[in-house]
């Protein structure tokens, strides 16, 4: 199957420029798809706000790439232990190394889930 993902050809200024459309606000992105995501800072990082990436498991992706935002940060546990739970490795780093280390692992055809605060 023909992969579609997004590149981020930008971050800054509160949004990205994906694939060369700038989207305004934070960014979670899934099965090669782009989504708004309603988190503005780490303070917003819940499960909830991981549901789609939580509830599609394995099948979704390798693993939860998360962008913390200006300064990578622990992401609260509850969200650790329910990505693990799903079967989902984590990797958290700042946005800015998040969105180049994406864009380096779809380049090689990894399937990586994404959910980046905007800086």
């Amino acid at each position: 199957m023909a992969r579609d993902a997004p590149s981020i050809d930008a971050y800054g200024q509160g949004g990205f420029r994906l694939s060369g459309v700038w989207r305004a606000g934070s960014v979670l992105i899934l099965d090669d798809e782009a989504r708004d995501w309603p988190v503005a800072d780490v303070s917003a990082l819940t499960v909830d706000s991981l549901s789609a990436v939580i509830g599609a498991g394995p099948r979704g992706a390798e693993f939860l790439l998360l962008g913390m935002g200006l300064r990578n940060a622990l992401p609260p546990r509850e969200v650790r232990e329910a990505v693990r739970a799903a079967g989902l490795g984590l990797e958290f780093m700042d946005t800015p190394s998040a969105a180049r280390t994406y864009n380096v692992l779809t380049s090689e055809g990894r399937r990586v889930a994404a959910a980046l605060i905007a800086v």
